[in-house]
């Protein structure tokens, strides 16, 4: 018999402002490390006002951590240390593994709308420093799953025997975009003690056996250990961002874009860039 997933935290997060003025939600960050592990970040991105946006991201170093871009509406133009460069659009995604060290740039351009969401994903201490890595992946390439109750976009994992557009080759999490119709019910096996989260984009949803306790967009919702997850749409449907993956369990050491496990790594990343030695790979 499964056991349905009951809701742990629901967290709102923090507005901010980060690269060059960037206002976004910070929904969880570093006081919520051990909570999400082995997500580190995210931040959530919804504006109709370029000036909110157009400032961008410009070139800054990453190591220790995968960066994955999903953008559910929107223009980002971006370009890194290994040469690549090009735009995330409509329905499309970035998957990056700094690894050992990138510098790369994001410039959302001014669009009708910006909505989407950056997730960061901790690296296991054996795969710090491993080759860094980039994967631009388009609409084309993210399987669509049409069901009775809505859609399901698998962009990482596996979907009722559906392979995703990517597995993830150090951390292998799920990432659906899931869109479910006003009323519906859609449920989902997962590993029990995976560490399993949502962002809601749009919409109300109830989960566990709470059909009539909606909670509202723009929140997160971390549930707490079991086999199957159980979400209820409101009349006004519900589309969210599923996260899920087995926890790291180890140490942190956390320094602006840079995640290693010591604070003896931390500094020498630090050095490095001042060094002009920071990277590895071109």
């Amino acid at each position: 018999m499964s056991e349905i997933r009951t809701v742990r935290k629901i967290v709102t997060g923090n507005a901010t402002q980060d690269g060059a003025g960037v206002k976004l939600v910070r929904v969880i960050g570093k006081p919520d490390t051990t909570d999400f592990d082995p997500f580190l970040m995210l931040d959530a991105f919804d504006s109709t006002d370029p000036e909110d946006y157009v400032k961008g991201f410009p070139w800054h170093p990453h190591r220790g951590i995968e960066t994955i871009t999903y953008l559910i509406e929107g223009d980002i133009e971006h370009g890194d240390s290994l040469g690549n460069k090009g735009s995330i659009l409509d329905g499309e995604c970035q998957w990056m593994t700094a690894g050992s060290g990138i510098i790369h740039q994001e410039m959302p351009q001014a669009a009708p709308r910006m909505l989407g969401a950056q997730l960061w994903l901790n690296l296991p201490a054996a795969h710090k420093m491993t080759e860094p890595k980039y994967n631009g992946i388009t609409k084309a390439d993210i399987p669509v799953v049409e069901e009775a109750e809505g859609t399901v976009r698998v962009i990482g994992g596996n979907y009722n025997g559906m392979d995703g557009a990517m597995a993830g080759d150090h951390v292998k999490p799920l990432l659906l975009d899931v869109d479910i119709r006003s009323g519906g019910s859609w449920r989902l096996a997962v590993p029990a003690n995976d560490t399993l989260f949502l962002y809601i984009f749009s919409g109300e949803g109830a989960f566990d056996e709470r059909e009539k306790d909606f909670i509202a967009a723009r929140q997160a919702v971390l549930f707490n250990p079991g086999s199957e997850l159980k979400v209820k749409a409101s009349p006004a449907g519900i589309r969210f961002l599923l996260m899920s993956a087995p926890p790291l369990k180890e140490p942190i050491a956390w320094g602006g874009p840079i995640v290693m496990n010591t604070k003896e790594e931390l500094n020498l990343a630090f050095r490095e860039l001042q060094e002009k030695t920071f990277i590895k790979h071109q």
